[in-house]
């Protein structure tokens, strides 16, 4: 049959991304041992992306062998009359972005994965548990050489010191949402957990998904004790992570959701530990 994909194009224009979007795909990941917690693993549901710049003389790009590779890198579940179904694991991402590219021929391949991860998060005071979810992004880029971004974003509390200094009595405050996307030097391990730890460390205070009476009071005074504006949240959540030496590169964000402004009020810095331009 005739691969009108392969023909020559005569505009000659390149394209930087094309390929599939909101690939919807299993994911197992393993769960991180600290805290004394037995290592483990979670199910969860990913949204990808997968992309190849297109040269300026190829018409168009195979889609169906973005969704090949994808496959081929899914493990079988094992064990039982009915086996798991296939479910990718982050492990393989830089492989599949590697084999993308070579089986597209492509100067450079892109892959991204979108999910939704869940940590069980005691209260502060009752301990009573409840079930918090993050949202979690893995990037990777190939290109002869192979890059791996993590993004990890967990809502929080900020309070405003301004608020704070000049009223007679309380101090407006408001969820904020952080974010911080990093590049670990290999063959270095960052779990999600501990990012979500260095995130909610930056804030006013933490968020919590069950909450009862003592652990209210708790919280509401420890954002009161601990004012912050959303300049504070990415200077000390930038000095969290220059202290952490597996992590050489980073870009953060936190973006407050005002209570008392039509506006929210937003900040962002990117570092290269290593010296070399931020990209």
């Amino acid at each position: 049959m005739p691969d009108v994909q392969s023909l020559r194009d005569p505009r000659n224009v390149a394209i930087d991304r094309v390929g599939v979007k909101d690939v919807v795909y299993p994911l197992r990941l393993r769960t991180s041992p600290c805290g004394g917690r037995p290592p483990g693993e979670q199910g969860t549901v990913a949204t990808i992306n997968m992309y190849v710049s297109l040269p300026h003389h190829q018409k168009g790009t195979h889609m169906s062998r973005f969704l090949e590779v994808l496959n081929e890198f899914a493990g079988e579940g094992v064990g039982g009359d009915r086996p798991a179904p296939p479910a990718l694991t982050p492990e393989c991402f830089p492989k599949i972005a590697s084999a993308i590219c070579e089986r597209l021929n492509a100067a450079e391949a892109h892959f991204e994965a979108e999910f939704t991860y869940f940590i069980t998060k005691l209260a502060p005071v009752t301990k009573s548990p409840g079930l918090m979810d993050y949202r979690v992004r893995f990037t990777c880029t190939s290109n002869g050489a192979e890059d791996f971004v993590m993004s990890v974003s967990a809502p929080a509390t900020s309070l405003c010191p301004c608020s704070k200094e000049i009223s007679r009595y309380g101090a407006h405050n408001q969820r904020c949402r952080i974010e911080a996307r990093v590049r670990i030097t290999p063959p270095e391990l960052v779990w999600i957990e501990e990012i979500v730890a260095y995130l909610e460390k930056a804030a006013s205070s933490q968020v919590y998904a069950v909450l009862k009476r003592p652990d209210e009071k708790f919280v509401t005074e420890a954002a009161f004790d601990n004012p912050k504006f959303v300049e504070d949240i990415v200077r000390d959540l930038a000095l969290l992570l220059e202290a952490d030496p597996r992590i050489s590169w980073y870009s953060i964000n936190s973006e407050n959701f005002e209570s008392i402004h039509n506006h929210n009020a937003y900040a962002q810095l990117t570092r290269d530990k290593r010296g070399e331009p931020a990209r």
